[in-house]
């Protein structure tokens, strides 16, 4: 229920208007003065503000209105605030007015056309509250972003805003991070920024797949191997972690070590000490690690997959990557990116907008590379992008956890329109999920 302010020094009057707005499904918040107005103000989640003109006995000039409006303007300035009164001159309300007051309505009031302003009112503040919101959020990722390396990267939707906000943090600093995504998400690209604003970004980059590493050679692809420690071994090489000393090392697809590997990566994390295959010297690096992965690592731990002390030390800090379908303002961004100079029709855009990509970023930017084949000019179709159907089966199922609410909560200042855009869900679907989750809104 949205809160309103009812300013008046006449008891009667605040138990009538309370009563009209609590009948119309408003939280209605009363006082006498405008001192407990202004404390009001600055510490509730008000949506407007009803307010009498004339606070002591035998006054009618409107000045202590006239205040009280411009000191509500100052603590904030996208309130409404609708004066009601029986003495205020006209050309006091005319001023006030333009002065940014949204309406003057005089006592007695009609209560039809008082709760049609109201409704009217409330709906206009959100929009420039929300307004607003999303303008300093834009300055802040600007200040934030300018004069950052963001190796290449493309991005608009407000959740990789988010991550890259986060990523840019973290990289001041030594931390091991965890990059969580689904396969094609942009993993790499966000361990890519890490690494270039951090104090190493001068210092080696090495990237390694660990999934991808043969089971009996991943200790000689970390650690290195001495000539003859092996069959096919004719001269001494480094390993990875050799390679990046004093530098950062990034582990993808780390989920898919196997759990001898996982043991060898262990004592390096905690010691900084290895032994090339076929020798007994102890070397010591220095090396930031960042990984990444696509799989459930909890979940791997469970069934004995993952070891849970690794994992612990791999997380520090977690930089979760949300897939494609959730960041829907991305996809428009990286189509100019791949496709530079092509115009995307309405229809287009609608339908990109509705396909799950399953691949993420990585299927979207295949498809941009078989257009730029296929169909080198003229304006890029839906058809021209080989979509499957929008159907049951290729729909997003994604059911938000408590978490996740909560940290889009914050970020969109409560904004609940915006958070439910994030999601795919209508208001209702959100406030039933926050009800269900217990969450403040």
């Amino acid at each position: 229920m949205k809160k309103i302010l009812i300013v008046d020094d006449n008891p009667a009057v605040l138990d009538a208007l309370s009563l009209l707005l609590e009948l119309h499904d408003y939280h209605a918040v009363t006082c006498e003065t405008p001192a407990e107005a202004l404390h009001i103000v600055r510490y509730q989640r008000i949506a407007l503000v009803l307010q009498d003109m004339n606070f002591s006995a035998d006054t009618t000039s409107g000045e202590e209105g006239k205040k009280l409006f411009y000191d509500l303007r100052d603590i904030n300035p996208h309130l409404p605030i609708v004066l009601i009164t029986a003495w205020t001159e006209l050309s006091t309300a005319v001023e006030l007015v333009k002065a940014g007051a949204a309406d003057y309505l005089s006592k007695p009031w009609d209560d039809q056309k008082l709760l049609t302003t109201i409704d009217n009112l409330v709906a206009l503040g959100e929009a420039a509250s929300e307004n607003a919101t999303f303008k300093r959020q834009a300055q802040e990722r600007t200040q934030v972003q300018e004069g950052a390396d963001l190796a290449g990267q493309v991005f608009a939707s407000a959740a990789m805003h988010r991550v890259v906000d986060m990523a840019l943090q973290v990289a001041r600093s030594d931390v091991p991070v965890l990059i969580t995504g689904a396969n094609g998400s942009g993993k790499e690209g966000i361990a890519e920024i890490v690494h270039r604003n951090s104090p190493l970004k001068a210092k080696p980059f090495i990237k390694v797949n660990a999934g991808a590493l043969p089971a009996d050679l991943i200790e000689a692809e970390l650690f290195g191997a001495e000539a003859g420690a092996f069959t096919g071994a004719k001269q001494t090489r480094i390993g990875r972690f050799e390679a990046a000393d004093g530098g950062t090392l990034f582990l993808d697809e780390i989920g898919n070590l196997p759990l001898d590997g996982q043991v060898k990566l262990l004592r390096v994390l905690q010691t900084g000490e290895f032994e090339r295959v076929g020798s007994t010297q102890t070397r010591k690096v220095n090396v930031r690690v960042i990984s990444a992965t696509n799989a459930d690592l909890l979940g791997d731990i469970q069934q004995g997959r993952f070891r849970e002390d690794l994992y612990y030390r791999l997380n520090v800090i977690e930089l979760s990557i949300p897939p494609l379908a959730q960041r829907k303002d991305d996809i428009a961004a990286l189509i100019a990116h791949f496709l530079p100079g092509r115009e995307l029709s309405p229809h287009a855009e609608a339908m990109l907008r509705q396909h799950s990509w399953p691949g993420n970023v990585r299927e979207l930017e295949n498809a941009c590379k078989r257009i730029g084949v296929l169909k080198p000019e003229g304006e890029l179709q839906a058809e021209d992008f080989a979509l499957h159907p929008v159907g049951e089966n290729h729909q997003v199922k994604h059911e938000p956890e408590k978490h996740e609410i909560e940290a889009a909560m914050r970020a969109h200042q409560g904004v609940v329109a915006k958070v439910a855009r994030e999601f795919g869900l209508s208001r209702q679907a959100l406030y039933r999920r926050m009800q269900k989750f217990g969450i403040d809104y």
